[in-house]
This record gives C-alpha cells, structure tokens and sequence, in this order.
C-alpha cells in the first residue's frame, strides 16, 4: 500500500514536470526557429565585421605596407601633406592611423560636391599609395549589422530586438538540455546527419556561452541607448572657425601634434580630426591607460591658428555610463586586443552563425524522423520553411530591405 501510494504520487508529478519541461522546450524552439533567417543573416554580417578591415585589406592594394619600412609612430605631417594635396578644393575630414604595421595610414576627404572618399598614405613617409570609395566592405557591413541599412533610429531598435530572442534560447538552454555541464568535452558523433547536428549544437553552445550572453548584453545596450538612454557627451571646446586652407592646416599639423604630446605625453594617437565650418580645432584620439574605451574616449581639442591646447578628455574620468557605452564596441566586436581578439570574436561569431543554422536543422531532421521520412538537405529546408510559420516573411522582407537599400550607402557617399 506504502510503495503503491509513492509510486501513485510520483506518477502525479511527472505529468507537470512533463509539461513544463514541454513548454521550455517549445519556447526554446520558437526563440530559435522563427526568425532564425534575420537572426542568422545579423550573426553572419556581425561575424564578418570584425575582421571588416582585414577584409578591405584584401581588396584594397592601396591599403598595404611592408611592416618593415613602418617606425613606431605615424607620421602625421607627412600624411596630412599628401591628403591635402589630394582634396584640392575640397577638404580633409580627419586621419586615421594604422590597424596594424601592414596597414597604411588613411584619409577621409570631402570634394567640394560633398562626397566622401579616402586616401591612403604611408605611414612612414607619408607618400601616396593610392585612393579608394568611402564605400567599403567595412562600410556595407557595419551598416548592414548594425541597422539594415535602415535610418539608424528604425533599424537599431530592429536588429537589438534580437538580442531578447538570444537570451530567451539561452535562458531556456540551461533547462532544455539537462545536466549541461557535462558536455564540455563530449565529441560529436557522425552516426547520422541528426546526431552530428545535434552533438554540434551541443557543443558549440557550451564553449559559446560567454560569447553569447556578451553579445545580448551588448546588443541590449545598444538597443536602451538608441531608444532611451543615450550616454552623456564628452566635454568639447568652443572654437571659432579657421580659416586657413586645406594645406595651411595640413603644415599646422606637426606643431598640433607636438602640443598634444606635452599635454599628454602617454597618449597613443590613432585618430586625428580636422577643423570644420563650425569648429576651428583639430581633435585628437588615441588610447591612454583607460581600457576598454574607444580612442575618442582620450581627446585633446588644439586650436588649429595658434596651436594652443584647449581641453584635454581622459577616459578615466568618464562617469559609468560613459564608460559602459565606450566599452560596448571593443567588447561586442573584440577590437580590444587587436587582430588577436578580433580573430577569436570571428571564430565565435561563427560558431554563434552555426548554432542558429543547426537548430533549425535539428528541427527539421526531428520531424522527419517522426514522420519516417529520409533524411536530406532540400527536405529539411523545405520542413524548417514551414516551421517558421508567418514569421518567415517579416524576416525574410528585412533581410531584402538590407540588400535593396546598399545602393543608399553610396548616395550618402
């Protein structure tokens, strides 16, 4: 009576553990499946990104140096002499320094019809080494992640919406797949298509973890500053519009230099912008002993006429969510420790693509095991399409927007 009672009343709870483990499962699924196609298209895009400047590298001859010619410091006159011979009429908007010793420095110039294009300049000796668009691989592929190429306030709040769908699959995870823990070093199995994309999954989402839920604290980042939380901005300098000539303040930037390293000898300059129609200051970025901050983060503001030190901006005197929001980037694209960590986000990143893609096709190959139909990539395709319901079309419509709005990109350009 005594074991039958306990067998009774274990029996009774097994049900509802049944159905909440069903329901977890369910909403892992609908995280996962839905809109599996947005979400896999902005992992990829995200993916690429990271390694956006290697890419242009590749594509851009221009780009490239022998490291071996490259000193320790850029210099600066040098690439400002020869941006500037290069805008002519139009003028420079600002220099950037090398990624890496196999880089060259950059230019972005304005004609006076107002587009946008680069020039690229050695580093060492500042000699030109050719011109490229201000529509790069990077360009594309920054835009398409970040906003779809959307108007930034529409496409932000769209693509960061995601970031809730990647913390609900992985919530739900930790529920779905019991005792994960031991996972860690379990190997896939090829016995079948099924099992190998499950063991996968598996696998991959294990050593992803970290990767995962940075990337949805990020994401949730960017989406509250987008819609209602932006971060304060740095303090700027007052300064009247100069009126020298492209040239004139390219030969005025030896002397800014040299006052922005008395003012802050340890800075790391990386970014240098110039005087506009509404400021007449160079502005100079670079990285100090503040980590996990964007170069604009260290600033110092130099009026270009007389080369007097305005104001200087330490990253480490910006308040929380000035440092939070700096360090967003750095750790959503790994740029924090050059192309070292940039390769890892990239190898992450696509194990995170795969984790999207394998979960549908775990989906489809379940069900048609149930259904005792042979296994096969066009059927699972056609199964996962199916699954996705009406959902499907909303996300394949956005990722079509992406692609037809490339051409806006240039127009902007």
């Amino acid at each position: 009576m005594v074991a039958l009672a306990a067998g009774g009343k274990g029996l009774g709870r097994s049900k509802p553990r049944k159905k909440a483990a069903r329901v977890w499962w369910e909403v892992h699924q609908w995280a996962g499946l839905k809109f599996s196609i947005l979400l896999s298209f902005i992992l990829l895009t995200g993916t690429l990104a990271t390694l956006s400047h290697e890419i242009d590298w590749l594509l851009r001859p221009a780009m490239r140096v022998d490291p071996s010619t490259v000193g320790v410091e850029v210099n600066w006159a040098a690439v400002a002499r020869t941006a500037a011979a290069e805008a002519g009429e139009g003028r420079v908007i600002s220099l950037e320094g090398p990624v890496d010793p196999w880089f060259a420095a950059a230019a972005i110039l304005e004609a006076p019809d107002g587009g946008l294009s680069f020039v690229y300049a050695h580093p060492a000796t500042g000699e030109l080494q050719g011109t490229g668009h201000w529509v790069s691989a990077q360009r594309i592929l920054r835009n398409m992640h970040r906003h779809l190429m959307m108007p930034i306030p529409i496409g932000v709040p769209i693509v960061t919406s995601l970031s809730v769908l990647l913390a609900v699959s992985l919530v739900t995870s930790f529920v779905v797949y019991k005792k994960w823990w031991r996972g860690f070093l379990k190997p896939i199995r090829f016995n079948d298509l099924r099992t190998a994309m499950g063991d996968f999954h598996r696998l991959a989402g294990l050593w992803s973890l970290w990767f995962v839920l940075l990337m949805i604290l990020t994401g949730l980042w960017y989406m509250a500053e987008e819609m209602a939380f932006p971060a304060p901005p740095a303090p700027s300098a007052k300064v009247e519009p100069a009126s020298e000539s492209v040239l004139a303040l390219a030969d005025r930037l030896g002397v800014t230099v040299a006052a922005a390293k008395a003012a802050n000898p340890d800075l790391r300059l990386e970014r240098i912008l110039f005087p506009t129609e509404k400021s007449g200051a160079f502005v100079l970025h670079g990285q100090d002993d503040a980590i996990l901050v964007r170069p604009r983060a260290n600033a110092i503001w130099i009026e270009a006429e007389t080369g007097q030190v305005l104001l200087v901006n330490d990253g480490r005197d910006l308040n929380l969510h000035q440092r939070i929001s700096e360090a967003a980037d750095p750790l959503h694209f790994g740029t924090w420790g050059g192309l070292a960590t940039k390769l890892i986000w990239f190898v992450f990143g696509l194990a995170l693509t795969g984790l999207s893609v394998s979960g549908v096709a775990i989906y489809a190959l379940r069900l048609m095991r149930a259904e005792r139909r042979p296994a096969g990539w066009g059927p699972a395709v056609a199964v996962s399409w199916r699954g996705m319901g009406v959902w499907r079309w909303p996300a394949v419509v956005l990722v079509l927007i992406g692609f037809l709005l490339i051409p806006t990109v240039f127009l902007q350009a």
